[in-house]
């Protein structure tokens, strides 16, 4: 896997990332010729009109990213991928109509982009289809080895064996007699040689899952391993690699005090984070106030009480700060005066709060929040004082997400639908960890353009 800014990133997917790139470049030079020949001008030299082609390119991968075309679903099924495809064109053309008012000279003529799109859709469809019908998501997948018969085991075969993995288990590798989880594994015993083993099995990465690694560790096999261009990784290493999630199962302290993130404290990172949290409030609030009018009005007529409600939330290092949002609840959706976690069709839920939830216009208000500094664009979701006191003693680690400012959007988010119980609250705080301990302005920016997923194709708001 590619490792871009501390976060993991597949090589088939980059690959695929890339040829298709060069695929919307081609189909916008191309639609440059052709308007060329029908308009009866030259087309002129490559090097005059770059900038457009690049723009192009660019604006459209990055509504593909925002749509989910790299996700496993578009990997593997040609009907989602074509769907995915047809939003992300869609989505492709108002960036560009954004950035042609920006920068007129920066994009191609509106005929121009016209032909583009119709090449660039054809294209990278071909391409789609190629993958599913000749390599199919076989092509995506990486094949393991396994030390370790047990429970950890048993738990990667079954991420390897989930709809969508990228994980292929070539084997397991019983190291004591104690593990009996994984009826089907080789007994190290059986193996003369297990570096020989890993190159016959043609692996590309041997992990470890044993229960007990006290004086249990291979070494001289591992070195073996290792020399051979096979990369090693513990179970947990491994686990936050593939899913994204701070395994909390497998991850002992002294693993994130010697890893190497949670760097987000950086000042340079700090300052530009902050930069952007002040420049994007100010333009989203400016361009959203009709919205939260609109929305303020549809609350006023379609129930009694106030616009909007001010609620105590946990900041950064546990400070307390107030959150305002637009109303999305009845005025007594909490008359015992204890907090109540939300749940799947929630009643306190009004009929227009049921609409503005699911369009995130209820949270537009907490712009404010973030223009003030107390809240980022990107971060873990907010939680109130009474469920924070909760969760720090029900969680490990569930302090360590308050290290960085809470967030519109996140990580969590954008990965796992809202939580309503201790056991969401977990998940969730798996990729907070992940967020806090990798955190890069790329991954801010692949939260950003998920988001647009989320709000496109709603997953779980409530």
């Amino acid at each position: 896997m590619f490792r871009l800014f501390k976060h993991y990133v597949p090589h088939a997917v980059v690959w695929l990332a890339l040829v298709e790139f060069i695929a919307l470049l081609g189909s916008a030079e191309a639609a440059w010729h052709i308007y060329a020949h029908f308009a009866g001008f030259d087309a002129g030299p490559l090097a005059a009109r770059w900038t457009r082609l690049a723009t192009f390119a660019l604006s459209n991968s990055l509504a593909m990213m925002a749509t989910g075309m790299y996700g496993s679903e578009a990997l593997r099924s040609m009907k989602f991928a074509t769907a995915r495809l047809l939003a992300a064109i869609s989505l492709g053309v108002i960036f560009l109509s954004v950035v042609g008012f920006l920068l007129p000279n920066a994009t191609l003529w509106r005929v121009n982009s016209l032909y583009a799109m119709g090449l660039a859709i054809a294209a990278l469809f071909v391409i789609r289809l190629a993958l599913t019908q000749a390599a199919g998501a076989e092509a995506f997948k990486r094949r393991i080895l396994v030390l370790g018969a047990g429970k950890r085991a048993a738990r990667l075969r079954a991420l390897a064996e989930a709809p969508g993995s990228s994980l292929a288990i070539a084997g397991f590798v019983a190291m004591s007699g104690s593990e009996r989880a994984v009826q089907d594994a080789i007994p190290r015993e059986a193996l003369a040689n297990l570096s020989d083993h890993v190159v016959a099995l043609g692996v590309g990465e041997v992990v470890l899952a044993m229960e007990e690694r006290r004086g249990a560790l291979p070494l001289a096999d591992l070195l073996r391993v290792k020399t051979t261009g096979v990369h090693v990784n513990d179970i947990a290493s491994f686990i936050e690699r593939e899913t994204g999630r701070v395994d909390l199962a497998t991850t002992n302290p002294s693993a994130l005090i010697f890893s190497d993130g949670f760097s987000a404290g950086q000042r340079i990172s700090r300052v530009a984070k902050r930069l952007f949290d002040i420049v994007a409030s100010l333009l989203v609030l400016v361009v959203g106030l009709p919205l939260i009018l609109i929305g303020g009005l549809a609350v006023l007529c379609d129930s009694r009480g106030p616009i909007f409600y001010r609620q105590s939330r946990v900041g950064l290092y546990g400070e307390p700060y107030d959150i305002v949002k637009i109303r999305s609840m009845r005025p007594d959706a909490e008359a015992a005066g204890k907090a109540v976690w939300a749940s799947e069709n929630d009643p306190r839920v009004t009929r227009v709060g049921h609409v503005i939830r699911k369009l995130r216009i209820d949270e537009l208000p907490q712009l404010w929040c973030v223009l003030k500094g107390e809240m980022s664009i990107v971060g873990p979701r907010p939680e109130r004082p009474s469920f924070v006191e909760e969760l720090t003693r029900e969680l490990p680690y569930y302090a360590e997400r308050h290290m960085v400012k809470p967030g519109l959007t996140g990580w969590a988010q954008i990965n796992y639908p809202y939580g309503a119980s201790i056991e969401d609250a977990r998940v969730k705080l798996e990729y907070d960890l992940y967020y806090a301990k990798n955190y890069s302005p790329f991954l801010d920016l692949l939260i950003l353009l998920q988001t647009v997923r989320v709000v496109l194709w709603p997953e779980g708001a409530r």
